[in-house]
């Protein structure tokens, strides 16, 4: 608002000067004032602004003389010669801080597109028994990484995946995402139970928080991370264990159903709210041809102008996608249809498609996969 303002105020300078001009008070003189009209749209405006605050400046200018029946007089063509140096030098002015800024934001855009491939790299399009993709869509303009997070990994257990969002935003937000992050890369190779995974995620989230300084007092008191993470095994099942996040979505035969877990969790960080068994490993069918969706709340809690939120499971049964990667581009042109292009949070999508195939291929590749470096290079499980 105060910024909108003040790109009023070289227009409302002019507007004063033929005021002043064109009434009884032209006696004042007015040309130091006209002249700083460019020089102070340099400061809120760019280039184009600034020549405009100019030319309106050299209308005035001209107006008012005519008017005034000045012409001729050594005054009114010094001013002339000073508002145009002082517009030619504004102009420059604006041209140059323009550049600089602009410099400055692609790369600043560059680290970003960096932070991004090291915390949210895309999945690889095949994964043991399952083809897979993923989407990261930031509610942010220009923005590359937020808080959400996704990854999928296969391993001598299964396919293993997790999506998460994390309370807040900011840089505390992507610090967060890291650490859940890299407990899950490190624990789903040597862990084989999927709970004991995602408490070595809920460890590493309570490790980053207690840094001294590292988060400010209100993320501290606020600061929690839902979380889902799920395993795709040689058998025909998926296996899931959710920390307060939104259900996977299982697409079967045209139908699409919300895996809820039979006792729900608290998210990560909130682990004192747990009273008994810190939960347990939920299965559900998979079979060849099922589709599964993992995805954060901005999917489900996108509006549209009606305040109707989005309807994700029709929106997968409408779906008419051949490969994974199709699959999430129509999921997100709904989405973008649906809120006219403006996300209200950051969206996460993590999809996998069961494939047809021989159980025992499956399991020799998965051994393949383990005797090639899968397991040989794993981390030792902490003793």
């Amino acid at each position: 608002m105060l910024f909108t303002l003040a790109q009023c105020v070289p227009f409302v300078l002019a507007l004063l000067v033929v005021v002043v001009e064109l009434t009884p008070a032209h006696v004042v003189y007015t040309g130091p004032i006209l002249m700083a009209t460019p020089a102070l749209a340099a400061v809120t405006m760019g280039p184009k602004g600034t020549l405009a605050a100019a030319l309106v400046a050299l209308a005035v200018s001209v107006t008012t003389a005519t008017y005034n029946q000045a012409w001729g007089s050594q005054q009114v063509y010094s001013n002339l010669l000073a508002l145009l140096l002082v517009s030619v030098a504004s102009v420059m002015t604006s041209r140059a801080v323009r550049r600089r800024t602009q410099s400055e934001l692609n790369q600043v855009r560059r680290i970003a597109v960096v932070a991004q491939e090291v915390l949210l790299r895309p999945v690889p399009a095949r994964l043991g028994p399952v083809r897979a993709a993923s989407m990261y869509l930031a509610a942010e303009a220009g923005a590359q990484i937020g808080g959400d997070l996704y990854e999928a990994v296969q391993t001598r257990y299964g396919v293993r995946m997790i999506v998460g969002d994390v309370r807040g935003k900011g840089l505390p937000a992507v610090r967060a995402a890291a650490a859940v992050l890299g407990a899950f890369r490190e624990s789903v190779h040597y862990e084989d139970d999927l709970v004991e995974v995602m408490n070595h995620c809920g460890a590493a989230l309570r490790r980053d928080i207690a840094v001294p300084g590292a988060v400010a007092p209100e993320a501290l008191l606020e600061g929690f991370v839902t979380a889902v993470v799920v395993q795709v095994p040689d058998r025909p099942v998926v296996e899931v264990v959710n920390r307060g996040h939104p259900p996977p979505l299982v697409l079967r035969q045209g139908r699409a159903a919300a895996l809820t877990p039979a006792c729900p969790l608290p998210p990560l960080g909130l682990e004192d709210f747990i009273i008994g068994p810190p939960g347990k490993v939920e299965s559900y069918p998979f079979a060849p041809g099922d589709r599964l969706l993992l995805h954060t709340d901005g999917v489900i809690e996108a509006r549209n102008s009606d305040n109707d939120f989005f309807a994700l499971a029709e929106a997968m049964e409408a779906a008419q996608a051949r490969t994974p990667q199709e699959f999430l581009e129509q999921l997100h042109q709904g989405l973008m249809r649906h809120t006219d292009g403006c996300l209200a949070d950051d969206v996460a999508m993590l999809f996998a498609e069961r494939l047809d195939g021989d159980p025992g291929e499956q399991v020799r590749g998965t051994a393949a996969f383990a005797h090639d470096g899968g397991t040989d290079h794993l981390p030792q499980r902490p003793g």
